[in-house]
């Protein structure tokens, strides 16, 4: 072997760890905001800095170039967690069949459902995708979906044949919440096409759809159990074709501990970045809260109306709903009045789903908790859906599990929406409403509940107080309460103001203007 030539055992180690690395997503077994530099020295007087060096210590010269760089750094950083994800579904069109295990007993069949609703929901899923094409629908019987080829023989070798004749098929969605590395590494060899699991194409959803940076970041933390799970099988398949782990060059690592690593400093990086997120809202909330603002969330299942109904309530014409699941992934805010002119903040959720995985749930789990600083939910149910009880059994057992206090859920106003096209409609749920978002019916006895429940939920009162119209009470009011009626005395130059007014307004109303006269109603 010549000088400067590698050995054939030392490239195949170099070739298993770029492999390694390439399944986790990262061209480094070490992430570039771990690796140590050497400190460079100032540049001398007369000398040119060394190349990258200049900016640290100009750095150094002023507090605010550190601070720059700072940023520089943590936004490369950022940039980095949100790059290209390996388990990306490869961009382009797709030819798929949607199969659907159909559970005939046992404690994983549902109760409340068919496997004909359950396809249906899953072609759903299929259409929200662009250039994604569902070429058949295939419902096949199983008595355990949990083991490794999810069918029996001779049901597999029929699924098979089926799909085999499909012309030019790119993909198969199995409509299952999650499958092994193992089996869907099974499956593809036998079908030969990608096989994806309801957690993989909902994901890809999520990808198509993020807008903001925190929809992202909680993308990438959702990809963190995959991609534990896949490098158990690469290391498992490398294992076997060199007969056992081997350990980086000197490291004193094995290839499953150095990536088992990278994978936890990444995901620490993703928590601490929605962690800073988090606490720009907490601080947007306590601004609220200082300004005395009530907040509604809407939240349903998605594509129930949410939106929709946010657009009616309000008057806010950029709103611009969508037809398909997940068109909102972000929490956002929009102001309204009711109709004693009190201002509101709608907050538009992110909606649920049937089956939708428990790390799934739990990425989004810092947006979702938003919901438990609100004042009153309003839960929008499609009622014209099939499903629509299941769908409202999903949605309150995500709100138990992301422990929503139990005012909240006590209080809570179940909307029946889409009644306009149902013909005669009468909900049989005690005290729910029915409104038509799209044109507008119940919305006005909607808007006088929500109101009558924050008056409760916020502790605000509705007082009428006499002012002098000299004095400067009456711009007060104006500013830090709502002004609902005035009635002007012209003889004494007094007026009679109805506000709704919160509890540390009103002590500050009757501390600066003590001799104004209060009555309660």
């Amino acid at each position: 072997m010549g000088p400067g030539r590698l050995s054939p055992a030392l490239l195949r180690l170099l070739r298993c760890q770029r492999a390694m690395a390439a399944a986790l997503g990262t061209a480094r077994p070490l992430s570039a905001a771990v690796r140590l530099r050497a400190p460079q020295r100032p540049p001398r007087r007369g000398e040119a800095p060394r190349a990258g060096g200049g900016a640290r210590w100009k750095g150094v010269a002023g507090a605010g170039g550190a601070e720059e760089e700072e940023e520089e750094e943590a936004e490369a950083e950022l940039e980095e967690l949100l790059g290209p994800s390996p388990l990306a579904v490869q961009p382009g069109a797709h030819r798929l069949a949607v199969v659907h295990p159909a559970v005939k007993w046992g404690p994983k069949k549902s109760p409340l459902t068919t496997a004909e609703l359950q396809i249906a929901e899953a072609v759903a899923l299929v259409d929200t995708l662009q250039n994604w094409t569902v070429l058949d629908k295939i419902i096949i019987p199983t008595k355990n979906p949990d083991k490794k080829f999810i069918f029996g023989k001779g049901n597999f070798q029929v699924l098979t044949e089926r799909l085999k004749k499909l012309p030019h098929m790119t993909a198969v969605f199995l409509n299952v919440e999650r499958i092994s590395s193992l089996t869907k590494k099974e499956l593809e060899d036998a079908w030969g096409v990608k096989v994806f699991d309801r957690y993989t194409v909902v994901l890809h959803i999520f990808r198509c759809n993020a807008r903001t940076r925190e929809a992202k970041l909680q993308i990438a933390l959702a990809e963190i159990p995959l991609l534990r799970s896949n490098l158990k099988n690469e290391v498992s398949q490398l294992d076997q074709q060199r007969g056992g782990s081997r350990y980086i060059m000197g490291s004193g690592e094995t290839f499953m501990e150095t990536q088992n690593r990278v994978l936890k400093e990444k995901e620490l990086k993703i928590r601490n970045a929605l962690e800073k997120l988090r606490r720009k809202r907490s601080l947007l909330r306590t601004q609220r809260r200082k300004r005395e603002f009530p907040v509604v969330s809407v939240m349903g299942y998605t594509n129930c109306g949410k939106t929709t109904l946010i657009k009616a309530l309000t008057g806010e014409a950029e709103l611009q709903p969508r037809d398909q699941l997940f068109a909102t992934l972000d929490i956002t805010a929009h102001a309204g009045y009711l109709p004693s002119h009190m201002a509101v903040i709608y907050v538009d959720t992110i909606g649920f789903l049937t089956d939708l995985p428990h790390n799934l749930v739990e990425s989004f789990s810092a947006t979702l908790e938003e919901v438990a600083y609100s004042d009153l939910i309003v839960h929008v149910r499609d009622i014209t859906h099939p499903e629509t009880i299941l769908q409202k059994a999903t949605v309150l057992s995500v709100l138990k599990n992301l422990n929503i206090p139990g005012h909240l859920l006590d209080s809570m106003v179940e909307v029946h929406n889409k009644v306009d096209l149902i013909e005669r409609y009468k909900p049989t749920e005690e005290n729910a409403l029915t409104i038509s978002a799209l044109h507008g019916h119940g919305l006005s006895e909607l808007k006088e509940l929500i109101e009558k429940k924050l008056l409760t939920a916020t502790g605000k009162k509705i007082v009428t107080v006499t002012v002098n119209l000299e004095g400067p009470q009456l711009s007060w009011l104006y500013k830090e309460a709502t002004v609902q009626e005035v009635k002007v005395t012209p003889e004494d130059g007094t007026a009679r103001v109805k506000v709704i007014i919160g509890n540390s307004a009103f002590g500050r109303y009757k501390n600066l203007f003590p001799n104004s006269k209060i009555l309660m109603p």
